[in-house]
């Protein structure tokens, strides 16, 4: 399930909360990176959980409205196709999927006002209301609508973001990615496939198994930076003699020690590769200058060291 990219995200702000704490330890920053991985399988399995509560939603809805005083011909007569899709119950009903959900203890119950607003906001969409209205009924046609909702119904919802930070500090950075595997999920489904829960690593899906071990990747990228973390800062210090190392961006220096630990754990890798990596994450957790900064120092570092 977790790339290289996030794996690397994950790696370096463990270092980062080392660099904050330095009292940590080391089998304590593995832990933390453990508990940092699984969240984001977590937060796969607790957004897919979403369909049947919001399906319910849409039910409660339609029930509510017929049994008003005086109901109109359409709320007498719903289009039920949204409530009588098949993917909800697909999940609902899947032993494995339920069970590993109740064991993480998942709810999405006490959650009504946002599946409310959720629903009313999806109503008024086109997309749904061509799937409201085409002549088609499949559970193809089921999945690629949850594959539309997922991806643009929850990326930029405020609510559910507030929702995903009071349940997890790892949630929210992980949302994209997360969606993407719902999607993924979805579109098998929707082809017959089962539901199965993703290895946690990349390496570990099937076909993969000739990668090299994605968990041995970050658990060595972990060690290594954090290991080495005091003389790679004191490295950084030699080429930036105006600037203390309380005045370097914690950030930065965290980004800076998993590229030289990278560089130090994969000589045979172009460190133009590396470096851009690091580059790159460093332009969504710093500040503005950051990337320069960093792309500047891990080359010289990095060349240093060959």
């Amino acid at each position: 399930m977790l790339n290289r990219r996030i794996l690397r995200i994950k790696a370096f702000k463990t270092i980062y909360c080392y660099a904050e704490n330095h009292g940590m330890t080391p089998g304590e920053a593995e832990a933390l990176l453990d508990i940092s991985c699984e969240a984001t399988r977590d937060l796969y399995l607790f957004l897919l959980a979403v369909t049947g509560p919001l399906t319910a939603e849409a039910k409660s809805r339609i029930e509510a409205a017929r049994a008003k005083f005086n109901p109109t011909e359409e709320e007498l007569h719903p289009n039920l196709k949204f409530v009588g899709n098949r993917i909800a119950p697909l999940l609902g009903q899947d032993p494995d999927f339920s069970k590993l959900v109740s064991r993480k203890k998942f709810s999405w119950d006490q959650y009504d006002v946002l599946l409310r607003h959720l629903y009313e906001h999806i109503r008024g969409r086109k997309y749904f209301q061509e799937y409201l209205d085409s002549g088609e009924d499949s559970l193809e046609e089921d999945a690629r609508l949850w594959c539309r909702i997922f991806e643009r119904e929850f990326e930029d919802n405020d609510e559910l973001g507030d929702i995903l930070e009071d349940l997890s500090i790892h949630w929210n950075d992980d949302l994209g990615y997360a969606l993407g595997w719902c999607i993924r999920t979805l579109r098998t489904l929707g082809q017959g496939e089962p539901w199965r829960l993703p290895p946690l690593y990349q390496s570990e899906l099937p076909g993969n198994e000739g990668f090299e071990s994605d968990k041995r990747f970050v658990v060595g990228l972990l060690r290594t930076a954090f290991s080495h973390y005091d003389g790679f800062c004191a490295r950084v210090a030699e080429l930036t003699p105006g600037w203390t190392r309380d005045r370097l961006c914690t950030t930065d220096l965290a980004l800076i020690a998993c590229g030289m630990a990278e560089a130090m754990m994969s000589p045979g890798v172009s460190p133009r590769i590396i470096i851009n990596e690091y580059v790159e994450i460093s332009k969504y957790y710093s500040t503005p200058e950051s990337s320069g900064f960093v792309n500047g120092l891990l080359d010289k570092l990095i060349n240093q060291h060959e």
